[in-house]
């Protein structure tokens, strides 16, 4: 079913709201960048459903057919560019499928999947936000007449940073997982690139290639772990 099934009469797109009546689902495993997509869905009008992993999105999809899906390429359980592959091609199509990193390269690699747009991180300007997923639609459901955007960057909860940091912290506890060093490196990266938190994004960065070039990590690890159990101690602020 759509997410519009049973409702008696959809909401029309405004001036102020142009994706009024949508549905937005965002596979992000931060909450920091997903409060973001939150804030940004709010003030253009679309409601918001949110998956942290593959497994909880395609959990979602078989139940429900949002009108925008916008897939991390960086998950817990695997790549962003499977899924996009699957909602690319299932039918009824997701009307927008987007992919969203802020890797340099993921750019490529969701319009490889099948992607019809992409958002690197941070996404804040709710102008992009919405020119990208409107120019996605097809013509006949583009909101029709002149819109009126603010350029005013959103600002996500703090809080919801503190929970990525949480997150983190219990991914690096977990010793016998190699490769969750990956996934987590990854996930520091994104999350510090999207706040602006340059000293945890390139002590991830650091971890990264380590991992990469086959080095030792346990200096690297040291690191990270000691700038987020900082942000967790409330001793850093973003």
């Amino acid at each position: 079913m759509t997410d519009s099934d049973g409702l008696t009469q959809i909401p029309r797109p405004t001036a102020t709201r142009p994706l009024l009546g949508m549905t937005v689902l965002v596979v992000e495993d931060s909450r920091f960048a997903c409060d973001a997509m939150r804030l940004l869905c709010l003030r253009s009008g679309a409601r918001i459903r949110r998956a942290d992993c593959l497994q909880s999105a395609r959990r979602h999809l078989a139940l429900y057919r949002p009108t925008v899906t916008i897939i991390d390429l960086g998950l817990p359980d695997g790549s962003g560019a499977e899924l996009i592959a699957e909602v690319s091609t299932s039918l009824p199509r997701v009307a927008v499928v987007l992919g969203t990193s802020g890797d340099s390269f993921a750019e490529d690699v969701a319009y490889a999947a099948g992607a019809d747009g992409f958002f690197p991180k941070p996404v804040e300007n709710l102008a992009t936000f919405q020119n990208t997923i409107i120019s996605c639609l097809p013509p006949e459901r583009q909101p029709r007449g002149l819109r009126l955007v603010s350029e005013e960057p959103v600002r996500p909860d703090p809080l919801a940073y503190r929970d990525d940091m949480a997150h983190a912290a219990d991914v690096l506890g977990d010793d016998g997982d190699e490769r969750m060093l990956d996934y987590i490196a990854q996930f520091l990266f994104g999350v510090a690139h999207s706040a602006g938190d340059l000293a945890l994004r390139t002590a991830a960065e650091g971890l990264a290639e380590a991992r990469a070039e086959g080095r030792p990590t346990k200096a690297e690890i040291a690191r990270v772990a000691g700038l987020v159990q900082d942000r967790l101690a409330d001793r850093v602020a973003i």
